[in-house]
């Protein structure tokens, strides 16, 4: 469960110190709903940025906002929908796409639903303690932000070999940026660090996307709620929802997964993983170029109790795709090849693992053998617009982007297999959760009891965390009546 215990003399603080920062918080409903966001704040957002550092900003944590570098309001659920003559597969995979989230990417939602119930309930005091925000990248881009609109201090932690973009903005925005050595693989080290800080002294708060179950539960609440709403526009008569598909990363996207399954029963829910680095495929280990996801490990949050399938994905085919989305050449084969021009227009929302997530769905569809009459849905976490340096890289790396590399990349879609998969029966899964105990028990000193509760209190567990979201909706409540805006 995630602590609502309520500390009343920090609450009262924190209300007063939003009171003259100008500062009020969103609901979860608001992010499922954002047409009963208040007027006042509507008002503030036609006149600022989707990036820019105000606090009017919380209010965009949604799925669901115009897409609009500036001024933007609400609209329907930001997606693509990608259609066989692009993925080569019978069904439709519906893309969400996380661009139009502040930062550029959805893991800012994670982080709030993280440090919103620590803040309402004076758990945290953003004026004398530290947030710390662990990452392979986007999450902590998401904690600085937040911390930033909220006037407390952070500190982003992320492995050294990401992309530049990611810190050269972290640079503008957080108050400390620390890289641990190594690549998205490299979670150990992060987790290092923070027992470094923790022994430090410092008065800190880690919100560690890994192990923290607001990361889980926004996801259940708004993103498996965006997902719904799509799929009563495209599930008409005789059309059947698949799956969803997510990379694994910290395991919070999954909470999305859990809610469909609870919604639309016999569909199923796959983990994503580099090839590279197979944790929950093959218990492997390694390095890969899919930024933002971690790995190594199985993530705390991860219910993997309702996760029927895994799939690897080799980090060299993002990697060319990413080239085949961004350059002319690319673009034009798609086009010859009879894609939409206005679709592959916007090819570019898609980021690195955004497009691992769609080969992973292309595997899923052809190894359910999946027909024209089925939808999957997954998401794209970013878009190119983080990742321009790793085309420039690319391109000194293999030279010039030919036609003929174009039409292999649009045949290494077209010839994508059903090979470094798994569907998982009863002891497969358990045999992903008990990897849990080598990272959480040995090494992060969670407990015993609960693991175990994960597993065979399965049906308990996991509902009581998720059902906790209407009360943190209170909470947010009474805390914007305390601060009184």
């Amino acid at each position: 469960m995630i602590d609502l215990t309520i500390d009343p003399e920090v609450r009262e603080k924190n209300a007063a110190y939003c009171r003259e920062k100008g500062i009020t918080l969103p609901t979860l409903a608001m992010m499922q709903n954002p047409e009963t966001v208040p007027e006042k704040i509507r008002r503030r957002l036609e006149r600022i940025g989707l990036w820019d550092l105000d606090s009017a900003n919380l209010y965009r944590i949604t799925w669901k906002n115009e897409p609009k570098e500036r001024g933007g309001l609400f609209t329907g659920v930001n997606h693509l929908l990608l259609p066989p003559e692009l993925t080569g597969c019978r069904a439709w995979i519906i893309c969400l796409i996380g661009k139009w989230f502040p930062t550029g990417a959805h893991k800012v939602g994670a982080t709030y639903g993280c440090l919103a119930p620590a803040l309402v309930t004076g758990q945290f005091d953003p004026q004398q303690t530290k947030a710390v925000w662990p990452s392979t990248g986007n999450y902590c881009r998401g904690g600085a932000y937040i911390s930033n609109l909220l006037a407390s201090r952070a500190v982003a932690i992320l492995p050294e070999e990401m992309s530049r973009e990611r810190f050269e903005w972290l640079r503008q925005v957080a108050g400390e940026v620390i890289a641990t050595p190594g690549c998205e693989s490299n979670v150990k080290e992060i987790f290092d660090k923070c027992w470094e800080l923790r022994r430090s002294g410092q008065d800190i708060r880690i919100f560690n996307q890994f192990e923290e179950m607001g990361n889980p539960l926004w996801h259940y609440a708004v993103t498996g709620r965006a997902v719904e709403e799509l799929l009563q526009t495209y599930l008409q008569t005789g059309r059947r929802f698949a799956g969803f598909v997510a990379s694994s990363g910290s395991g919070g996207t999954l909470g999305a997964g859990y809610y469909l399954k609870a919604r639309f029963p016999g569909s199923r829910l796959a983990a994503v993983e580099a090839l590279q680095c197979p944790t929950l495929l093959y218990n492997g280990f390694g390095g890969h170029r899919i930024e933002g996801i971690g790995d190594k490990h199985v993530p705390w949050v991860h219910d993997c109790k309702e996760t029927d399938v895994l799939i690897a994905v080799d980090d060299e085919h993002p990697m060319r795709l990413l080239r085949l989305f961004n350059e002319d050449r690319g673009r034009e084969a798609l086009v010859r090849e009879g894609v939409d021009p206005a679709l592959v227009a916007n090819l570019d929302l898609l980021g690195i693992s955004g497009i691992a997530n769609l080969l992973a769905g292309i595997k899923f569809a052809k190894y359910f053998e999946l027909t024209a009459a089925d939808y999957l849905v997954t998401l794209a976490t970013d878009s190119t617009e983080l990742y321009s340096s790793r085309i420039a890289e690319l391109a000194v790396e293999r030279g010039e982007y030919s036609v003929k590399d174009a039409w292999q990349d649009c045949q290494l879609l077209m010839d994508c297999t059903v090979s470094d998969m798994k569907e998982l029966l009863y002891y497969d899964r358990k045999r992903v959760h008990n990897l849990k105990y080598f990272t959480w028990i040995e090494q992060q000193g969670k407990d015993l009891q609960e693991l175990n509760r994960q597993w065979y209190e399965h049906d308990d567990y996991w509902p009581d965390i998720f059902s906790q979201a209407g009360r943190i909706d209170e909470l947010i409540t009474d805390f914007n009546e305390r601060v009184g805006l």
